[in-house]
């Protein structure tokens, strides 16, 4: 965002800032034969096909306006898998992605069949310079992981989202 003369920003384009670097989501789990399994999502679109490890993420998106961050989680997991997720959810710690992005999630246990998850969709120009727009989704794909597989999946910087969930399952 561009200082203005004054140096002084608006608070709208100050809040705009701040929620463009924030998203907050829901790691779904379960319990398999005495292991954690996870629910991670693959993104969608031509730059991810390929992509399989550190690509993978919790179901997250960005907060509208004054929304309730858990609200804001909720809305986008059901958004981006068709599934309307249920609590309790527990509060995990906020983590930074490389990229400087502020993640605020919560876990909660639940199950679905990831085969049946539809996502939401997004409009892109492809292929690039092309001038036809094309519609992919925003999650190809889900699916259940156990934590060590996981952790290779996951995008860096949420391996700690794994790390507290399993934390707080194998404290008695």
């Amino acid at each position: 965002m561009p200082a203005k003369a004054n140096g002084n920003h608006t608070r709208q384009e100050r809040t705009e800032t701040i929620m463009a670097r924030l998203s907050a989501g829901l790691l779904m789990y379960r319990i398999c034969q005495g292991a954690i399994q996870v629910l991670l999502a693959h993104p969608g679109g031509p730059y991810f096909q390929n992509k399989d490890e550190g690509a993978w993420s919790i179901p997250k998106g960005e907060p509208n306006a004054d929304e309730d961050l858990l609200l804001t989680a909720q809305r986008e997991f059901a958004e981006e898998t068709g599934i309307q997720p249920s609590g309790p959810f527990t509060p995990l710690r906020p983590i930074q992605q490389k990229g400087g992005k502020i993640v605020h999630a919560w876990a909660f246990q639940g199950d679905c069949d990831p085969a049946a998850i539809r996502s939401n969709t997004f409009r892109m120009e492809w292929p690039p310079r092309s001038g036809r727009q094309q519609e992919f989704p925003e999650m190809d794909r889900a699916e259940f992981f156990d934590l060590a597989t996981a952790r290779k999946k996951i995008k860096a910087g949420q391996e700690a989202l794994l790390d507290e969930l399993a934390a707080i399952l194998e404290t008695p």
